[in-house]
């Protein structure tokens, strides 16, 4: 605790467990924190064992639970849960809030501080489905809490949101368990006293546009709208939506008090700092980056839109090499957004203006599965990966072949995590690209059934390997890998050690796949390291390593491949 009048900040707590998340009551008196479960076979950090005494050896990890992998977390282990406890300031006193045996999130406080509103999901197995549920309990000791939501209802795990009057709790829901990949979140309200069930906004729906981000101020429900390479808040009142701010913007972490409103926001030429929102128009509060942003030169960034091979109108941003000339072709990289269910936006993008720096025109495309544009765009690749995606790549090349900035003889691709597995069916695809480099990808889909993540998606998706038309899927999207002797672009394929999420298997296969076909290849693995690469001399190095592949196999120049990390 820190007093902001001045002096030092102290230590307010030493809970046992992983301390996960905490809100303050609004009288300020009490703390709900989120405390997970501490590891019974963890060694005693205060004990003290005697010289010479030689380390115990790890325990066997034991394994029973369906989903049992999270990157960062790692195993997920049976009989280990999060709950919510009450810490009070003066007695520093902790008490559990509920006798619950499920994991529980989300702590909101109702305003007159009397109850906490969470999310769990009790259910026998609750990891056979991601969604959860709303709660609310009184904000006492042993508390019995009160399910708000019905069986129907999807709740996400995003803080729910109590009304000034504590009349009612706004909370988001995705869609139904085999469209996780692709879900889209929807604005739900219900009585905090459970009256009535949770319905749909449809002034939201009507949007077909995924909402984020809730917050009261007044009488008005606040949000945030994903929608096409912008994020623009929004007010809801009598079921009627005001846009906020007009597109292009990009804006999160919006908070309210006193009747103003600051949230976070930058756009293409300029990183993230405070605004505060007045009107339709942003002033910036912070200069964090002014400094550093006027020793720079970046590349211009616009908006591009085109017809894909169906049809399809498929939109993107081109980013120009910093000093551009009109009318010059230039060597070309096509950078793929991970997800897939995300999308690129009008924000400052650091490794776009790393590669503009260097000389390349940069082409981000939101291709069919992205989010932005709608439940109908995000589904179409449903159980189809590598399909209209690839589509949509090729056209948005074609289009910046067409403008006459891309040297169509000097193209590069790459991608993470997604964009990795996207980069793998492009050069599988398309021989033009020169050089690709391929992160956190996947190869033979169906070898990942059981050791990634995602095995909902797997089930629910695609089907389990055993079903003969599953089988079929799994061996139709896995064609870079079985027909990786299409493929004769020199690739660089990178990952985490630890990664859980897209396990580094993937990228190895690739790499031996090329290796045993002779193509140009290297493989790079990042020690200790999980999904994302996050060691600062390790994210320089992979930089680094992303220009020297590209100014070889791209450029055309021959200088070897550094590695950065051994001077770090």
């Amino acid at each position: 605790m820190l007093d902001r009048s001045g002096g030092e900040a102290y230590q307010l707590t030493e809970f046992k467990g992983r301390l996960q998340g905490y809100e303050w009551s609004p009288d300020s008196k009490r703390i709900a924190v989120l405390i997970g479960d501490p590891d019974p076979d963890a060694p005693d950090p205060s004990a003290t064992p005697a010289p010479g005494t030689p380390p115990k050896p790890p325990k066997p990890i034991v394994i029973d639970r369906y989903r049992y992998k999270q990157d960062v977390q790692g195993y997920l282990l049976s009989g280990r849960h999060t709950y919510i406890y009450l810490f009070d300031i003066a007695s520093k006193k902790l008490d559990r809030l509920t006798k619950s045996k499920w994991d529980e999130s989300s702590i909101s406080w109702s305003p007159d501080g009397t109850k906490i509103a969470f999310m769990s999901y009790h259910s026998d197995d609750p990891d056979r489905d991601p969604a959860a549920q709303l709660y609310v309990a009184n904000a006492q000791p042993g508390a019995t809490e009160r399910l708000l939501t019905t069986p129907d209802n999807r709740a996400s795990r995003a803080r729910p949101e109590w009304s000034p009057d504590g009349k009612w709790i706004a909370f988001l829901e995705g869609d139904e368990k085999k469209y996780g990949a692709y879900s889209m979140e929807h604005l739900l309200m219900v009585p905090s006293d459970g009256s009535a069930a949770p319905t749909r906004v449809k002034a939201t729906e009507d949007l077909d546009r995924g909402v984020g981000g809730l917050r009261f101020s007044g009488d008005s429900l606040m949000a945030t709208v994903t929608d096409d390479m912008s994020v623009y808040p929004i007010a809801i009142k009598n079921n009627a939506v005001t846009r906020l701010l007009d597109r292009p913007v990009v804006v999160s972490n919006l908070s309210m008090a006193g009747g103003h409103t600051v949230l976070l926001s930058g756009n293409d030429m300029k990183p993230t700092e405070i605004y505060a929102m007045g009107g339709k128009k942003l002033r910036q509060l912070t200069h964090q980056n002014d400094a550093l942003m006027s020793e720079l030169q970046l590349g211009e960034t616009e908006e591009v839109s085109f017809k894909s091979k169906d049809g399809t109108e498929v939109h993107g941003l081109l980013t120009y090499p910093a000093g551009y000339v009109k009318g010059t072709k230039v060597p070309f990289l096509l950078r793929i957004h991970g997800g897939p269910n995300g999308q690129d936006q009008h924000s400052f993008a650091t490794e776009r203006q790393v590669f503009a720096a260097n000389g390349y025109a940069v082409l981000a495309v939101n291709y069919r599965g992205s989010s932005g544009r709608g439940q109908k765009f995000s589904r179409a690749i449903f159980a189809d990966w590598g399909n209209y995606e690839v589509q949509d790549l090729e056209a948005g090349v074609d289009h910046v072949i067409a403008m006459g900035v891309a040297d169509p003889d000097r193209m590069g691709v790459g991608g993470w995590s997604y964009g990795g597995i996207l980069t793998d069916y492009m050069i599988a695809t398309d021989t033009r690209f020169k050089g690709a480099t391929s992160g956190a990808g996947t190869a033979f889909t169906v070898a990942f059934y059981g050791t990634d993540q995602y095995i909902i998606q797997y089930d629910y998706e695609i089907g389990p390997p055993w079903n003969p038309k599953a089988w079929e899927t799994y061996v139709k999207i896995s064609y870079p890998f079985l027909h990786a002797d299409r493929i004769k672009t020199p690739t660089l394929f990178l990952g985490g050690e630890r990664d859980f999420n897209v396990p580094v298997q993937g990228g190895q296969q690739m790499y031996q796949a090329l290796r045993s076909l002779g193509i140009e290849t290297q493989l790079v693995i990042y020690p200790n390291e999980f999904h994302g690469i996050t060691r600062p001399s390790y994210v320089k190095d992979r930089y680094q390593r992303y220009l020297d592949w590209y100014d070889k196999y791209v450029k055309g120049n021959k200088q070897p491949v550094k590695n950065v990390a051994e001077s770090q």
